[in-house]
């Protein structure tokens, strides 16, 4: 009998299950600030369960076994569907809709491959529409979280309209422009869906207008994620998170540090923030043997050409800038491309500066987190681009993405501001950072859903 009074549904679960040879299964809970954040809310609502796509064969596996944790709900859903669904659809489309990444002159191509990618998002959705209708109690609440299950509330709607629904959007939502490029009939069953929301949550106000202006109507709300302090520090301060700083202090000494942490997503803009270093390299050469760039860039969606090459991209130039401007006993950039969680929180840690500057993104968490656990006090150099730009710009550097000149100068006045004043702006940026961590995200969500 369906006894769950408050429900997650979400691509991703807080655990995943491995396949030893001798057959046995095992989970691990995932990490990061939201998996966690939302355990312990839901940890504090009785019968609450975390519906979520089975990932891979060990998770189908469990799946199939009856294997599963109190809480949790994996979904075995077709292999083929699911890649249709998430590389088809939401990693090839949605996500380019709303970051506004497509080259026009070649993109979007809406084929009929494209309709069987669709068909297969539609049945995604479905499936999760389905087990949150079988497993919510009379007028539960639901929260259902991103674009991957942008179409569920509609679905849900019409099996459950007794239950109260939530949407929240982790990306930017697209323009006008953008969401028209989208079929017709395509982009009313995507608005649809959204509006089967009792409320549709988005990251900043910005984002929130944009569904406003495409889907004309809508309750919407605005819950900017934030980074628990608490938590946080306890994570860049335990022992392999040291040792990852005594090798980073061994490779710099006591040079400044400018310090990205992003995915090779195609958002972040990680080849102009090169670019922007190497230009300041060149019109202050004083700052050449000074100062190193630590950029971490982790592989992401490779099983995608154009993320493949974009990490490439990265690479190669990279590799230019220590070619152009290294000396035998300084390398300008140390470029990291190994997902390495450990190795982000020690450079967190020893950040003089952070850049963070995506062309679009939903929220930008490094821009948050980056204040919070750094030692001796940052500058934050942050694009108008990132969804924390309206909570951190007054203490912020803040910069045009796509102009590279202002982000070198930037760099130069972050580089050289006084340690009081830098320390006074981390200090502030830190408050706003952890203002709604989250747990308490998760629960303004909730409270917005109840009578």
């Amino acid at each position: 009998m369906a006894a769950s009074q408050v429900l997650v549904a979400a691509n991703r679960g807080p655990l995943s299950y491995s396949l030893d040879t001798d057959g046995t299964l095992s989970a691990r809970r995932g990490g990061g600030g939201l998996v966690s954040g939302l355990s312990a809310a839901l940890a504090q609502q009785p019968d609450a369960v975390w519906i979520c796509a089975a990932l891979s064969d060990a998770d189908r596996e469990a799946v199939r076994r009856g294997v599963a944790e109190p809480g949790v709900r994996m979904l075995d859903i077709d292999p083929t569907v699911y890649d249709g669904a998430y590389n088809g659809i939401a990693n090839s489309v949605l996500w380019f809709t709303h970051h506004h990444l497509y080259d026009i002159p070649r993109e979007p191509v809406f084929d009929a491959a494209f309709r069987q990618h669709w068909a297969s998002y539609t049945a995604y959705n479905q499936a999760f529409a389905d087990a949150l209708a079988e497993e919510a109690a009379e007028g539960a609440c639901v929260l259902v979280q991103d674009y991957h299950l942008a179409l569920v509330p509609g679905q849900l709607r019409e099996l459950r309209p007794d239950l109260r629904i939530a949407h929240f959007t982790h990306t930017p939502w697209a323009s006008k422009e953008f969401l028209h490029m989208l079929p017709d009939d395509v982009r009313e069953q995507l608005v649809h869906g959204m509006l089967g929301a009792d409320v549709v949550g988005f990251h900043t106000r910005a984002w929130a207008d944009s569904f406003l202006d495409g889907a004309g109507r809508g309750n919407v709300a605005v819950f900017p994620l934030g980074v628990d302090a608490d938590e946080l520090r306890a994570l860049a301060h335990r022992p392999q998170v040291d040792d990852k700083l005594a090798q980073l202090r061994a490779e710099v000494g006591d040079l400044k540090t400018i310090v990205r942490v992003d995915r090779t997503e195609l958002s972040k803009n990680i080849l102009r923030g090169l670019l922007a270093y190497r230009e300041l390299l060149t019109v202050h050469p004083e700052w050449r043997g000074r100062v190193v760039h630590l950029a971490s860039a982790y592989p992401s969606r490779q099983d995608l050409k154009v993320y493949r090459d974009y990490t490439e991209s990265v690479r190669e130039l990279a590799a230019a800038v220590n070619a152009e401007f290294g000396t035998a006993d300084w390398q300008p950039v140390h470029v990291s491309v190994k997902d390495d969680f450990a190795r982000s929180l020690a450079a967190y840690r020893m950040a003089d500066v952070a850049l963070v500057n995506p062309v679009r993104d939903g929220m930008n968490l490094v821009a948050k987190e980056i204040p919070v656990v750094s030692e001796a006090g940052c500058v934050l150099v942050l694009s108008t681009g990132a969804g924390a730009y309206e909570e951190l710009r007054r203490d912020a550097l803040t910069v045009n993405p796509y102009d590279v000149t202002e982000t070198a100068s930037a760099l130069h006045a972050a580089l050289s501001m006084p340690g009081g004043e830098r320390a006074e702006r981390t200090k502030r940026l830190a408050a706003a950072a952890t203002a709604l961590p989250p747990a308490a995200w998760f629960e303004a969500q909730l409270s917005a859903l109840r009578p």
